[in-house]
């Protein structure tokens, strides 16, 4: 049976590191478990109050004010304790710390946050490893099925500063990725306006359409194999599976994609060894001057990902004849 814990009044006192965020962006961190709506009524309804007055979703939380939260009931059973094997895993990842800032090498196949059928994920998972750290949250986001550089902000002030950075195109991500075709011969630059749609069943896919949002992205050719490319993207912009979407409207589609992807290519190359998608966040730079330090931070691709590759290098031109060699 659901237990729940005691409702109480919460007072709170913001601090430098909380302040800047909207009112219920932080109020959905702070009562997990607790429906979004329900959020939204407590609001509308006044029963938040800061500093003893009303304020609405979009207000931001500034240091020093006095944040009332009424009595709200949290499911027991929303807390979901992640397994010690991925526990495990994230402890290894993290390939890059200071005081500000922590950057993993993500897995692929982990998310970086619970929700949608998730019942944890990066995030949820580093704070149960540190359950003492005063603030850790997301700046940016990777797919499930994508590996490598993500980064986790320490301080409020870090998470505002990097998102800053991030809007004006400061932080250069580079992404490795395998291609069905050669794709020696380019176009590289890919310019193509991306929309999202939602299918009844609740899946969400990504097309180029000439109404949807700005994208662009930038490709360079590594290495060619019979039947595939070795490449690196670098994003222009931040779009839903840009890269995936890209790729694939260029022609060629990633390996190991079963949402955008080639299935025969995908049959070819699952006696090598690939089960999962051939796209990994391998390089991230940023300078931030406003604090005199300049990041500079790479992660090599995973041993499957690079046996692979050696497979390929090695591979008798057949290789690819049933169905993807073009």
């Amino acid at each position: 049976m659901e237990t729940a814990e005691k409702p109480a009044v919460q007072w709170l006192d913001i601090g430098v590191e909380q302040a800047g965020q909207r009112i219920d962006n932080f109020l959905l961190r702070w009562l997990k478990g607790v429906p979004k709506s329900r959020i939204y009524r407590l609001l509308r309804k006044g029963e938040v109050r800061v500093n003893k007055g009303r304020v609405g979703p979009a207000y931001r939380l500034a240091a020093g004010d006095q944040l009332r939260i009424p009595p709200v009931r949290v499911a027991a059973s929303a807390s979901v304790t992640p397994a010690a094997g991925a526990l495990a895993r994230l402890a290894e990842a993290v390939i890059y710390e200071d005081e500000r800032l922590l950057v993993l090498d993500k897995p692929s196949g982990m998310a970086v946050h619970g929700g949608s059928g998730v019942d944890y994920g990066v995030i949820e998972g580093l704070r149960a490893l540190r359950p003492r750290a005063p603030f850790l949250e997301l700046v940016h986001r990777l797919d499930r099925d994508t590996s490598g550089c993500l980064m986790i902000a320490k301080k409020r002030s870090e998470l505002r500063s990097l998102h800053q950075m991030l809007r004006q195109g400061s932080v250069l991500k580079r992404y490795l990725l395998l291609v069905a075709g050669d794709w020696s011969q380019g176009p590289w630059a890919i310019d193509a306006r991306l929309r999202k749609n939602h299918l009844s069943g609740g899946e969400r896919m990504v097309c180029v359409d000439p109404e949807g949002k700005t994208a662009l992205t930038r490709f360079r050719c590594l290495q060619t194999f019979n039947g595939a490319s070795l490449m690196e993207a670098e994003l222009a912009t931040g779009r839903t599976h840009q890269i995936r979407v890209h790729a694939a409207h260029a022609g060629h589609p990633l390996a190991g994609d079963d949402k955008y992807g080639d299935p025969a290519f995908n049959r070819c190359l699952r006696p090598m060894g690939l089960k999962r998608l051939f796209l990994h966040a391998h390089y991230l730079a940023f300078h931030d001057a406003e604090r005199e330090r300049s990041i500079d931070i790479s992660a090599p691709l995973g041993d499957r990902l690079r046996g692979l590759i050696q497979k390929l290098e090695t591979a008798p031109d057949t290789w690819a004849n049933n169905g993807q060699a073009k």
